[in-house]
């Protein structure tokens, strides 16, 4: 009897520490944070309109999109240091107050995820450093024109420039080689091409943007790295 009951409290205290323990908190475990991506990116992909058209856009302007950079979100600074903000290395930011925003960026690290480069930079008011890291549209506005948004108003135009689920703080000549180029023509370095696949589609399914043959098979190529 004595062995049973032994046994008995052996097993009420493994179950107890089983049900109380908490798991160690890991990234995958955590809410998503902005630039949530579709549950399954494959069938998303799938989803979207699929359409041949005419590349470059000959009526393309920036100017389609409202001013860079505005504070859509009204919190008193503009979508670049909100970005900036976000993709810093935790830790590593210098804000001063400049007006009504409270998180003017000076300075910081980033670490590109386009190149994997880490980006140290001490000054960003030096236009040096202030272009060495820039803030990427993951698709670019003139794809964004011909996969739809030349048919928008201005209003809706202006949103999906300033849309913080669309935009990452990337490495400066990294940005340049992209362009506005789609997955067809220009990849990140691999181990990101998972995630910038994701991303893309994520983009233009949120906005209702179309895709190519191309590009899709692009995707498809990338989503094969997840």
């Amino acid at each position: 009897m004595t062995r049973w009951w032994v046994l008995v409290a052996g097993l009420l205290l493994a179950a107890c520490a089983t049900t109380t323990a908490a798991p160690a908190p890991t990234p995958a475990s955590r809410a998503p944070g902005p630039g949530a991506v579709p549950a399954d990116a494959a069938l998303a992909l799938a989803a979207l309109a699929v359409t041949d058209r005419p590349r470059p856009p000959k009526d393309y302007h920036r100017d389609a999109f409202g001013s860079p950079w505005s504070d859509v979100d009204h919190n008193g600074c503009n979508q670049r240091d909100d970005v900036l903000l976000r993709d810093a290395e935790p830790g590593t930011v210098r804000t001063a107050r400049q007006g009504r925003c409270d998180h003017d960026v000076l300075a910081g690290t980033w670490r590109d995820p386009y190149t994997g480069k880490a980006l140290v930079l001490d000054d960003l008011k030096d236009l040096h450093q202030a272009q060495a890291v820039q803030i990427d549209h993951v698709v670019p506005l003139a794809e964004a024109w011909v996969s739809g948004a030349a048919g928008w108003d201005d209003e809706r135009r202006a949103a999906y420039a300033n849309d913080l689920d669309g935009l990452l703080a990337v490495d400066g000549p990294a940005n340049a080689a992209k362009g506005a180029d789609d997955p067809a023509a220009w990849r990140p370095r691999k181990g990101f091409q998972c995630a910038y696949a994701r991303r893309w589609i994520a983009v233009k399914a949120r906005w209702g943007l179309t895709v190519d043959p191309s590009e899709v098979a692009a995707l498809e190529d990338m989503l094969g790295h997840c």
